[in-house]
């Protein structure tokens, strides 16, 4: 797939000032946290800003747009700025659009047990005590009143090598997702206006298949 985002969520470095510091946190009690309020969020919807690193030149491009996510595996990433993109899962297949390209990449969703990309966790997939080794982190720019772990997968994988996982310090509630990829770019989300438990429908989550579009199935 052209764009690994739908795998990997989201992405990753943000050149930023000031940090979140989570060097008196016990990163274990904090992964057990953060997995126990996820534990308890049916869906959420918010706002984000999406900046990306890398190549030779180490390009930064920024992007922004707005994202549902409900449980199981249903995931809506509607990109706005500076031009529309379209990721969903419907807990069964992810499409990848982009209507310039005219073309839609699909793919399956992955076993729970095999689901541990960034994602697929926020949509209620992986957990984090089992699929990551967790360490305190420093994040550039992570909002005040925040803390951080950097998560690295226990078991390779191709998308990403790690990714630092930002949350409010009093309610858990997301605010960043970082990560670094196998090339070397390294891509941030940061999310604003995050609402959680809002009953969103399963109509948010339906990818009807734009006309005149070629169709790539993983695999084929």
């Amino acid at each position: 797939m052209p764009d690994t985002l739908i795998y990997l969520l989201c992405g990753l470095l943000v050149s930023l000032p000031a940090g979140a510091r989570s060097g008196a946190e016990d990163p274990g009690q904090l992964a057990s946290a953060i997995q126990r309020h996820y534990d308890q969020v049916r869906d959420f919807r918010a706002d984000f800003t999406h900046s990306y690193t890398g190549g030779v030149l180490r390009k930064k491009t920024v992007e922004s747009g707005h994202v549902a996510v409900r449980k199981p595996g249903r995931m809506r990433w509607t990109y706005t700025q500076p031009e529309e993109k379209v990721f969903v899962s419907d807990g069964a297949k992810l499409y990848s659009y982009i209507p310039d390209d005219k073309q839609v990449y699909v793919a399956t969703v992955p076993p729970d047990d095999q689901a541990t990309t960034p994602a697929l966790f926020l949509a209620g997939k992986g957990n984090l005590l089992r699929d990551f080794a967790a360490e305190a982190v420093t994040v550039p720019d992570a909002p005040a009143g925040s803390v951080a772990l950097k998560l690295t997968p226990k078991r390779p994988e191709r998308e990403y090598e790690w990714l630092d996982l930002v949350v409010d310090r009093a309610t858990f509630q997301l605010r960043m997702l970082v990560t670094s990829d196998q090339q070397g770019g390294v891509s941030a989300f940061s999310f604003t206006n995050l609402r959680e438990n809002t009953g969103i429908a399963d109509k948010e989550f339906l990818f009807v298949m734009p006309r005149g579009v070629d169709v790539i199935t993983e695999g084929h």
